[in-house]
């Protein structure tokens, strides 16, 4: 037989009871829709942390004030006390040459005014490496000079969100706006980053020299001399990293006077590992996800199989008449093949349909990232030709094994 009668013959089979036939697809429909918005929102994930990666840098470590020990019986929290100083971010510096860039800062929040206009945002207050660390460029004006950062200038950089909400159309460079209370000068403006990996808008900040953010705004604090909130550094050779990291531990515990046993008064948190833990997480949630919307498509097979095995026995004598005009076995397991290939197919191209549109609505009404690309569709399609192939060989072998004439006897 060719092709094209054996594809007909296996429409003409499937349309002569169809609603049998739309049901037993269901499962692979189910399977495929599954497949694509799974695999859909793990790409999506697995994409925002690459942007996660790329924003906070794999080559960075954060040290943070914070201590275990406890005094007179009662443990403090972490924020209760600062420990980090400009003395560490210099003693870092000089003392671990592997360190690129390193830079403390201070930080807090208050409202903005520009003439009418106001906005609620935090700022940042830093040292020069604080901008190669989080790679901030600047998109209007110029950056912080060296007798800003010594004299406490009130000079402040804003980011481009803060700029919009202040200035609209304008750059702003070279208006006076108000910090709180205190009265600053906008030398320049921050290049866009957009949405960070933990949804934030990294553009609603502005910049203020270290020394000007602990005298101008953190006065009435009361902070330790050169106390910093954070200190944030870069290695040049990521391989650097965990050996840096040892250093910077060993240096600060020396210079704090922590000896053996104690708990260290600082945090550092190394960027790369975090996101290689989420990484592995989201890794494993996905294959997790896959597992279900595979085990689906087994259900969906199962289903065809089934189907076609009640199909055989109901139609022994149509087989067997078949092998009495001459047709073959080979014919007749092609025929059921193509059967089964087509209840697949047919519910792949719905699955494949229904899990784009489910990819599309989850992105749209929910907080979940969605990644949908041709790859996805096309191994949805190939899963759909492998259920079919698969599960429709068994009934299409044991159809083509009936012998003739005990097929014609049957009832």
């Amino acid at each position: 037989m060719k092709f094209s009668d054996i594809l007909r013959t296996a429409i003409f089979a499937l349309r002569g009871n169809w609603m049998r036939s739309a049901l037993t697809s269901l499962g692979v429909i189910i399977g495929i829709a599954a497949v694509i918005v799974m695999v859909s929102v793990g790409q999506g994930t697995q994409a925002e942390i690459d942007k996660l990666v790329s924003g906070l840098g794999s080559q960075r470590l954060d040290i943070s004030p914070g201590s275990n020990r406890s005094q007179g019986g009662v443990r403090m929290s972490a924020s209760s006390f600062f420990t980090l100083n400009e003395g560490d971010v210099d003693a870092i510096r000089n003392e671990i040459p592997e360190v690129q860039y390193v830079a403390g800062a201070l930080r807090g929040s208050s409202q903005v005014v520009y003439a009418e206009n106001n906005w609620a945002t935090s700022w940042q207050g830093v040292q020069p490496d604080y901008f190669d660390i989080n790679s901030w460029t600047i998109a209007n004006g110029e950056a912080f000079d060296s007798q800003a950062y010594s004299s406490a200038a009130k000079v402040v950089i804003l980011g481009e969100t803060v700029r919009r909400e202040l200035f609209g159309e304008d750059s702003g460079v070279g208006q006076t706006i108000r910090i709180g209370r205190v009265p600053f000068t906008v030398v320049g403006t921050l290049g866009s980053k957009g949405q960070g990996g933990f949804g934030q808008d990294q553009d609603d900040v502005i910049m203020v020299p270290l020394e000007t953010g602990r005298r101008r705004l953190l006065g009435s604090m009361g902070l330790p001399p050169s106390a910093v909130m954070q200190i944030a550094l870069t290695v040049a050779d990521a391989r650097d990293l965990s050996y840096v990291q040892g250093e910077v531990e060993a240096l600060l515990r020396q210079r704090h006077r922590i000896g053996p046993g104690e708990a260290d008064d600082f945090q550092v948190r190394n960027i790369s590992e975090i996101v290689a833990t989420r990484t592995a997480t989201t890794r494993l949630m996905s294959l997790l996800l896959g597992a279900v919307a595979t085990i689906s498509l087994i259900v969906g097979g199962i289903g065809i199989m089934n189907i076609m095995l009640v199909s055989v026995t109901e139609r022994i004598r149509e087989i067997g008449l078949r092998m009495a005009v001459g047709a073959g076995p080979s014919d007749v397991q092609r025929q059921f093949l193509a059967e089964a290939m087509l209840i697949s197919l047919i519910g792949g191209a719905l699955g494949i349909a229904i899990g784009i549109a489910g990819a599309l609505l989850v992105s749209r009404f929910s907080d979940l990232p969605v990644a949908l690309n041709g790859q996805v569709i096309a191994l949805a399609a190939g899963f759909s030709v492998a259920t079919g192939l698969f599960f429709g060989y068994y009934p299409a072998r044991k159809a083509s094994q009936l012998d003739p004439i005990e097929a014609l006897r049957s009832q």
